[in-house]
């Protein structure tokens, strides 16, 4: 797990990855010296890959304000942030995607897309259906914002295409309820992630690593299920892309399928600006939001299927705390592994596995870390370490 691995045109100093978790620390959505301190200190702590999360290709892309949005001006705070990562010896990823028909429009200033006219209980909006002119603006956005990543010096790129996020919607027989060449058989509700692949591929050419997240399930029934998820997988196998990042859930419908363990319908509630929010929350929060247990490596079984039928670089995600399954991933013939919560808890947690310090992550999944994405970033409050959020 310590041994340097190639990523496409990269070379990575191991087989860590710092998964894309929203930080929530982007107001107008633009980055911050919290953000960059934040990513420093991740690859201080040793990952080889460090990802940015959730950077909206356009501005009608956001569910929150304090969530990143491509465009020019932002370009010298995020060479700042690349800068500092490279500082630290790791490489650095940017994820980018929209959010499709649960983008809030009170962030948007507008009504949301969607593949379909689709009410969202998430952001209580209802969507319009997008035109072909809105899926050609959408699909040259991601390649211009795959540029000006390129611009502020990231290595790699990661398209989402799964948790519910527009190309998710489009892959999901359950948002995607049209009729014409975008939805409806696997291969047309398939067309706009490889449409955007192509695009993005053809904006940074060969020296960038891209990597796609993918959906294994979406968590509820009449969702994607996993034999069209590997079906999905086989397609972005014949494009140009490095890896695929295997994860799960829909954040309208599942939004702790990918996360498991506790909810914390409290400290959620109490972080929402609106007392409206607050009270409808907290009374009915645990009766709209399901809980799923969690279980070290909770997405493997899954997983298992997808390495058996696809040659692609895989990237394992969810719920992995200990050298002994992170070892047994590698050992199965996954080429790296993915980690949100152990590092909020602890950055410096790969260094200290590396060193022998400890043999598991001190992070239980209560996902308080959850709210504090609405406090001005995400940290956990429970850890010994303590991250500053931002002002």
């Amino acid at each position: 797990m310590f041994t340097p691995v190639r990523l496409g045109p990269l070379r990575l100093r191991n087989r860590f990855v710092r998964t894309a978790t929203f930080e929530g620390m982007s107001p107008n959505g633009a980055p911050t010296e919290a953000l960059i301190e934040h990513h420093r200190q991740v690859a201080r702590g040793g990952v080889g890959l460090d990802t940015v999360a959730y950077c909206s290709v356009s501005n009608d892309g956001r569910s929150y304000a304090t969530q990143l949005w491509m465009r020019p001006e932002i370009v010298p705070g995020l060479r700042r942030l690349t800068d500092a990562v490279h500082g630290e010896g790791a490489a650095v990823s940017l994820q980018l995607g929209h959010c499709g028909y649960f983008s809030n429009r009170r962030v948007i200033g507008g009504a949301p897309l969607g593949p379909s006219r689709l009410l969202c209980t998430y952001g209580l909006s209802l969507s319009r259906a997008m035109s072909e002119a809105d899926l050609e603006r959408v699909i040259a956005d991601f390649g211009r914002a795959a540029a000006l990543a390129r611009e502020a010096g990231f290595d790699a790129l990661e398209l989402h295409a799964g948790h519910g996020y527009l190309l998710s919607q489009f892959l999901s027989p359950y948002t995607n309820r049209r009729a014409d060449h975008w939805g409806g058989l696997l291969e047309r509700r398939a067309r706009l992630t490889l449409e955007v692949v192509r695009a993005v591929r053809a904006a940074v050419g060969e020296r960038m690593a891209l990597l796609v997240k993918v959906n294994l399930r979406d968590g509820f029934a009449g969702g994607l299920e996993l034999d069209e998820a590997i079906d999905v997988m086989r397609l972005i196998e014949r494009e140009a892309v490095d890896a695929l990042v295997l994860s799960g859930g829909f954040v309208s419908r599942t939004p702790f399928y990918m996360l498991r363990g506790e909810l914390p319908v409290r400290e959620m509630a109490a972080a929402q600006p609106a007392w409206l929010t607050r009270v409808g929350m907290t009374l009915f929060g645990r009766l709209l939001v399901p809980a799923h247990p969690f279980a070290e490596a909770f997405f493997l079984d899954e997983a298992r299927q997808v390495r058996t039928a696809v040659r692609l670089p895989l990237v394992l995600v969810g719920g992995l705390r200990s050298r002994a399954a992170i070892a047994a991933a590698l050992a199965e013939g996954f080429d790296l592994v993915a980690l949100g919560r152990p590092l909020i808890h602890d950055p410096d947690f790969v260094r200290k596995l590396e060193r022998g310090e400890l043999e598991r992550s001190g992070c239980e999944p209560c996902n308080v870390c959850v709210a504090e994405m609405d406090r001005g970033g995400v940290r956990c409050p429970r850890a010994d370490y303590k991250q500053k959020p931002s002002a």
